[in-house]
């Protein structure tokens, strides 16, 4: 029986992976609570295992006092040295060894329960401890059970999920297939812990890369951004920490063999793989590729940047559906406002012929303007952008006539960029309009084949010299050709009387 005790004890520890240690504390609680379900909740009970015999001891334990206040914990001298002999005295402990076959049904029960609620918290705590410590670590399960787009993945000793918010958009999974993915939270709920995976998140792309780019395991390369549309485009920036190592190279691989190894992984997803820079300028250049990109002006104060790029490439720099420059945004941390070469000219110089002067604005006569401009106030933004305690540093400019001039350059400034806003854009318009063709090619070709094909009616316009087809080239010709014969037939009749009435007779028709 007591081997049979360690054997069980070195069963619950494998299969748990539960400390020894626990094992044996879990047991000896659950014999203490059953002897307390026989001798009383207040009973001092002492269990103890031998851990290389394996042989169970439940003890009462009493002590010996005066006046008993506890009789599940206490007895008097006079009984103690009944029961014991006249050696006893008072503060002394007396031991009476428990059978554990005479605990009864009920109290082995409570011992069980005990010992497995104890095993399974020393679990639970085992796995969260060690999950807790693998965050962003990349580990492959087994698909268990999808449930309302949800996937529970079978990690081994635990389940783990991945949420719909956290798959590749249009991505399938199937119960008994293998996964990948990284784990991002770990939660340590009332009913156990709680793994939470990822494969959408910008830090499962960079493990990936980690993986498959040995040079990044060394240190020598560095991803220093990511930047994602999980299942259709992503970003990185890499650098080199060696001169010799080209950064891009080494993620790109011998011909494309590990890039193509993390997209197959990410369901095909395009990966763009650029040099970092600390430069900002540069990195947006590089970032907004394959786009050629002309000029770059930064607002360095709120993080902004103006790109200019040439008519030909602004609409590689947007991407479909405007990814491009929405992952570059996102790689370099900037706000990229993007503006064709031809556009930028017009409102630079559009924006120069609405300027106005400081003395032009509504309510600012020139002896205000010449103080102001004394002052260090010399555009209507300055007095836009400066606070009211600035202003009245002007002599001659109190509190009320502050607050006058600077919400009347506010919206002098409002208006100006509406103006603005409003020319560029009937130029715009002005200008793709004499650049739109006088007709359409494709139509001609699709009124060509329509007519070859005899699917559809057209009719033919005429605008100058140009013919426009409307529809079928064809529709009437059939009854034109009728009437020109039947024409021809009345001609013919008309002739051959007019010879009857000389004395000609008609020539034989063939």
């Amino acid at each position: 029986m007591q081997y049979n005790v360690l054997d069980a004890l070195a069963m619950i520890t494998r299969e748990k992976n539960v400390d020894r240690k626990i094992v044996i504390e879990s047991l000896v609680a659950g014999l203490q609570s059953a002897a307390r379900k026989k001798l009383g909740a207040e009973a001092v009970i002492d269990a103890r295992i031998d851990e290389v015999t394996g042989e169970m001891t439940v003890e009462h334990v009493k002590v010996v006092v005066d006046n008993v206040m506890d009789e599940d914990a206490e007895l008097t001298i006079e009984e103690a040295q009944e029961e014991f002999g006249e050696e006893v005295q008072i503060g002394d402990e007396l031991r009476w060894d428990l059978p554990i076959e005479e605990f009864g049904r009920n109290a082995i029960l409570v011992a069980k329960q005990i010992l497995v609620q104890k095993v399974r918290e020393a679990e639970r705590t085992n796995i969260f401890d060690t999950y807790k410590d693998r965050l962003n670590e990349i580990i492959t399960g087994t698909v268990q059970q999808v449930d309302r787009g949800n996937v529970l993945v079978n990690l081994g000793r635990v389940e783990a999920m991945l949420p719909w918010r956290e798959q590749i958009k249009g991505e399938k999974h199937h119960q008994g297939s293998s996964i990948r993915a990284q784990i991002v939270e770990v939660l340590d709920n009332a009913k156990g812990p709680q793994i939470i995976l990822s494969r959408s998140h910008p830090e499962f792309l960079k493990s990936l890369f980690e993986q498959e780019v040995p040079e990044i395991q060394e240190g020598i390369v560095e991803i220093k951004a990511v930047a994602r549309e999980p299942g259709t485009r992503s970003k990185i920036a890499v650098v080199s920490h060696d001169d010799r190592v080209d950064a891009v190279g080494s993620c790109v691989g011998m011909k494309g063999s590990r890039v193509q190894a993390v997209t197959r992984e990410l369901a095909g997803e395009r990966i763009d793989i650029v040099p970092w820079s600390a430069e900002a300028s540069l990195l947006i250049s590089r970032a907004l590729s394959p786009a050629e990109v002309s000029t770059i002006i930064l607002h360095d104060d709120v993080r902004e940047a103006t790109v200019v790029v040439n008519d030909d490439q602004l609409s590689k720099a947007i991407g479909k559906e405007g990814k491009n420059v929405r992952l570059a945004a996102k790689l370099t941390e900037w706000k990229i406002d993007l503006v064709s070469s031809r556009e930028y000219h017009i409102r630079q110089r559009v924006r120069n012929e609405v300027s106005m002067d400081l003395n032009e604005m509504n309510g600012v006569s020139e002896k205000i303007a010449l103080a102001l401009r004394e002052n260090g106030f010399t555009t209507i933004n300055d007095l836009a952008e400066c606070t009211l305690a600035e202003l009245q540093t002007v002599p001659g400019i109190g509190e009320k006539t502050a607050e006058t001039l600077q919400s009347t350059a506010m919206a002098t400034i409002d208006e100006l960029e509406r103006i603005i806003e409003s020319t560029v854009s009937e130029e715009l318009a002005l200008i793709a309009e004499d650049e739109r063709p006088l007709f359409d090619e494709s139509r001609l070709d699709d009124a060509g084949s329509d007519a070859a094909d005899n699917t559809e009616s057209a009719e033919a316009r005429v605008e100058g010299d140009v013919v426009m087809p409307d529809g079928n080239l064809f529709e009437g010709f059939e009854d034109r050709v009728s009437e020109l014969e039947d024409e021809v037939t009345v001609a013919d009749e008309l002739g051959d009387a007019d010879a009857a009435d000389e004395g000609d007779e008609p020539s034989p028709k063939e």
